[in-house]
């Protein structure tokens, strides 16, 4: 079972991003098990504080990350299960990616 990805691939184009969520504003969605489409990757950006970072999915090995503003985004694959779980006052954006 391979770990998780750490970075985008090369080639990818952004093509939306969330609205910034807070620790009050974060859909329950994405508090539980959920995956982005066949295709699409994402790209968890810290704006203030701390974000849990689940991989729950089967097909990687499973993975807790703790992302912060001044270390790593979090990386989603295409059809991976993950998480997210604010820790406190946090402020984030998700951005998608595909191939053109």
């Amino acid at each position: 079972m391979r770990p998780p990805a750490t970075r985008l691939p090369d080639g990818l184009t952004h093509y939306r991003s969330t609205p910034i969520f807070t620790q009050a504003t974060t859909p329950a969605a994405l508090r539980g098990d959920h995956c982005t489409k066949e295709g699409v990757w994402g790209r968890i950006r810290l704006l203030k504080g701390r974000l849990l970072y689940c991989v729950t999915d089967s097909r990687r090995a499973a993975t807790s990350l703790v992302l912060a503003p001044d270390g790593a985004p979090g990386i989603i694959e295409p059809d991976i299960l993950h998480r997210v779980e604010p820790i406190g006052d946090v402020e984030f954006q998700v951005e998608f990616w595909k191939a053109e």
